[in-house]
């Protein structure tokens, strides 16, 4: 701990830091960790895993608290790697750390007691709670950018940063100089740029390896699995940092132990499994220790892809494979009761329905039946004429310079309102009417409300008056 006491880590963190394996030797963990802490702008090429970005996550939880609030923005497939990282950081800590998943519980998180020191969601999540003055640019202090190349859409990013204030620190943490260098010019210029070995600039490929797609949560259950499928008279599981060193351990132990756990150089085996992407020169050290396969989560499919020269896929078993195996099961099933025979009594019952309906149509509407649990009711009859559209009042209209399209596009892309189901939009000058499918109205008029519409705030209802159809008085107008 002593070492990183000219690191500016405050010291529950750096003794975090320590517990997972870091140095304050370490290149990114001697450059970036102190510029994040000191407050200045910061940008970090790292692979795409959050364990890579500890450096740059301990000097901003260093610098949060005491009337200094973060903001961290991340894809949403990535919040629960993120939410164990900073776990993992800030445990010795009293850091108030709030990892919203969408705005409801997150508006609840921004006024919590005691006040959030780090908030971290989406950009989708940021970008609703801002629109509905939840989330306050004004007053934060950080703001990180996690892999924002791997956003697909920033639009609303701009609506976010605006209202930044010109001191507030911004870090980036990118995966390639060149994806993240539009988002350092237009929101961290004069940053800091600090790389692991090799991923900054154009590495030479290495390869051939092998990866495993897997999303973030089945990286530790995909070992078994996969050892199980290569069946390696050696393995070593590489890891970034001790992390998840505990649970790979617990995954992959075996009597003989002839699976090892390593976060340094991989010693010589016949199957080296990376569980975390590594940088170009360390996959060179692994592949020099035997055939490597990559865990490849979704977000670090495009890095994985730059690094090496040559992959080859291996599929473990998943839900096709599990529900092959569970149909092969109650096929077994009914081929023994077939083979065992006295099915008189079932045949008497069935006799009726055989003659009036085609035999297969009656097996399978009893596999139904038997599938779906003991006591299932059978499905009631399904009224399909479509019913009569209600309309949403919604208070902006010409004289607010509103226009057809711009509520169609709220509904459309914030609201997630199918197209189709979007009806005939009555323009007036004080109010639109917007006609949606009866079942959908409450959900959509209350999703819609508190929304902004040419910088105004909208006030939505269902429209209930004769049916949605007549023109709402003075009185019925909130």
């Amino acid at each position: 701990m002593a070492d990183f006491e000219g690191l500016h880590l405050s010291p529950p963190v750096a003794a975090a830091v320590t517990r997972l394996g870091w140095t304050a030797d370490d290149p990114v963990m001697r450059d970036a960790a102190p510029t994040a802490a000191r407050g200045h702008n910061l940008v970090t090429l790292v692979p795409p895993v959050p364990a890579a970005a500890t450096p740059a996550l301990a000097g901003l939880l260093s610098r949060v608290g005491a009337g200094v609030r973060g903001l961290l923005l991340a894809a949403e497939s990535d919040l629960d790697e993120w939410a164990g990282r900073l776990h993992l950081l800030a445990a010795d800590s009293t850091l108030h750390v709030h990892v919203a998943r969408g705005p409801g519980r997150g508006a609840r998180g921004l006024h919590a007691d005691p006040p959030v020191d780090l908030f971290v969601c989406s950009p989708a999540t940021a970008l609703a709670l801002h629109r509905r003055s939840a989330l306050k640019p004004e007053t934060l202090s950080s703001v990180l950018l996690a892999w924002p190349e791997m956003w697909g859409e920033t639009d609303g990013l701009a609506e976010l940063m605006q209202d930044l204030p010109k001191e507030a620190q911004r870090i980036i943490v990118g995966a390639s100089d060149d994806d993240v260098a539009g988002l350092v010019e237009r929101y961290a210029r004069r940053a800091l740029t600090v790389s692991a070995p090799g991923v900054a600039g154009t590495a030479e490929p290495a390869g051939p390896i092998r990866t495993v797609g897997v999303p973030w949560s089945r990286r530790v259950s995909a070992l078994p699995e996969l050892m199980e499928l290569l069946d390696p008279a050696s393995a070593v599981v590489w890891m970034l940092d001790r992390g998840h060193e505990g649970a790979i351990r617990q995954a992959v132990k075996t009597p003989d132990h002839s699976v090892q756990v390593t976060t340094g150089d991989a010693p010589r085996a016949q199957t080296i499994i990376a569980f975390d992407p590594p940088t170009p020169p360390r996959l060179r050290q692994l592949l020099s220790a035997g055939e490597v396969v990559v865990l490849t989560p979704p977000a670090a499919e495009r890095y994985v892809r730059r690094i090496a020269a040559t992959r080859r896929p291996l599929r473990l078993s998943g839900a096709l494979d599990a529900a092959a195996s569970a149909a092969e099961v109650r096929r077994a099933a009914i081929a023994g009761v077939l083979d065992k025979g006295s099915l008189d009594h079932a045949l008497l019952t069935l006799a009726p329905l055989l003659e009036r309906h085609d035999a297969a149509a009656v097996a399978a509407a009893l596999f139904q039946l038997w599938t779906a649990g003991p006591g299932t009711p059978a499905p009631e009859p399904v009224d399909e004429a479509p019913a009569a559209p209600a309309k949403i009042f919604v208070g902006l209209g010409k004289k607010d310079g509103a226009t057809v399209n711009d509520l169609v596009a709220v509904l459309t892309k914030e609201v997630r309102v199918e197209r189709e189901k979007i009806g005939r939009v009555e323009l007036r000058d004080g109010f639109m009417l917007v006609e949606i499918p009866a079942q959908d109205a409450e959900r959509v008029a209350a999703a819609l409300n508190g929304k902004t519409i040419r910088r105004k705030r909208v006030v939505a209802r269902v429209d209930k008056a004769r049916g949605g159809s007549r023109k709402p008085g003075r009185a019925s107008r909130p």
